[in-house]
């Protein structure tokens, strides 16, 4: 039973760690932007400095709300230039600058976010976050609503592609038409092998498509912290979203492979508007041929869309210098030193992989690519 005491110091040791700086604290807040809310140590010089919020995007996003004149009302200028000049002093980077100038993402996302740091913590930071979740709703809402998606994890990027296919739907007048599904519609089919991420994945969508998106379905999905997870039985489950738009998880052992035949089968399935991949990194080029072989899975014009292309910014080392396999000796050092060159070593390796697979994407015909330097890289791959 929590109650009051929780909150009551027990020792005037600084037993905490301040999430921004780094310093020793024992203070315990919520970030003040109501849209984010984080539990966080925060020392007394952050929490002045960031007004009560946690970065500096939130401290713009809680500014913003007090400055900026309502729609319904009328700006003038001067009270537009006040309001430029200060967010000026705000943001110190450009990340944040984007992010206190976007739109806000639905309560249900965070949540997402927060469930797999509690129970997923080691992959935490492959959550595809709020910019690049937010184009990837974008992207969706601009197609009929069909897409692809190899890699679920914990639902985050099938919640936006799921949100912008109901959004195509809605646009196309998909209501009268039935809901989206396999043979044709607003539909995403996604495709995992992890049955543990898979039940976190499926409980998320469950929740946005019974709730909504907001603080309802976002109080629904934080219950998944409290319990055991529970591993994805069977081989799929589907969903549906605002009685537009289907969604389809389907357990498999080998995406690839499942795709390759996808691809050459002359099966009901109705072709995909985008394919996004968030898979095995050594086989993306595979993924890509698949894809691009003929217009059953990937229709003509379709997206291939690629995360992870920049791979913590290794990249730009393995297009200057290489990877030099003398770095395959056996370390020396203590344990907790061999596991973090054991760890380098893999990064460095995958980002020769990842480099490998942009140089060979771009000379590709077939296709024509756009990367943007969101996140971990994006890479936007037309089917021509």
């Amino acid at each position: 039973v929590f109650d009051s005491r929780m909150g009551r110091r027990i020792t005037d040791d600084q037993l905490g760690t301040c999430y921004t700086c780094g310093s020793k604290t024992h203070l315990v807040s919520n970030c003040k932007n109501e849209n984010c809310h984080r539990r966080m140590v925060q020392c007394e010089n952050c929490v002045d400095s960031l007004l009560g919020t946690c970065s500096e995007g939130c401290k713009g996003r809680v500014v913003n709300a007090g400055m900026v004149p309502k729609r319904k009302g009328e700006a003038t200028n001067n009270d537009v230039d006040e309001t430029r000049q200060e967010s000026d002093e705000v943001y110190t980077n450009v990340d944040d600058y984007s992010s206190g100038y976007s739109s806000s993402s639905p309560s249900l996302f965070r949540q997402i976010e927060l469930n797999t740091a509690a129970l997923l913590p080691s992959g935490a930071h492959m959550v595809s976050g709020a910019m690049q979740g937010s184009l990837l709703k974008m992207l969706a809402s601009q197609t009929s609503g069909r897409v692809l998606e190899i890699g679920s994890f914990t639902g985050y990027a099938t919640a936006c592609f799921l949100e912008g296919a109901a959004i195509a739907g809605e646009l196309g007048e998909r209501k009268e038409a039935g809901i989206g599904g396999r043979e044709g519609g607003p539909f995403v089919l996604s495709l995992e092998r992890d049955r543990r991420a898979l039940g976190i994945a499926s409980a998320h969508i469950k929740a946005m498509s019974e709730l909504g998106l907001d603080e309802d379905a976002a109080e629904e999905a934080s219950k998944l912290a409290d319990g055991p997870i529970v591993d994805f039985e069977g081989d799929s489950v589907s969903f549906t979203y605002k009685g537009i738009a289907g969604c389809e998880f389907l357990r498999v052992n080998d995406a690839l492979a499942t795709v390759e035949e996808m691809a050459s089968s002359q099966s009901q399935l109705a072709p995909f508007d985008i394919a996004f991949v968030d898979a095995d990194k050594t086989r993306l080029m595979d993924y890509v041929d698949a894809l691009a072989s003929n217009d059953r899975l990937l229709k003509k014009g379709g997206l291939i869309i690629v995360d992870n292309v920049l791979w913590k910014g290794l990249v730009l080392d393995a297009n200057n210098n290489g990877y030099d396999s003398s770095d395959e000796t056996s370390p020396t050092g203590s344990n907790e030193e061999k596991a973090l060159l054991k760890k380098n070593r893999r990064a460095r390796k995958l980002a020769m992989k990842m480099h490998q697979f942009n140089s060979e994407v771009v000379r590709d015909e077939r296709v024509e690519v756009v990367m943007m330097p969101i996140r971990d890289g994006l890479s936007l791959i037309r089917k021509r």
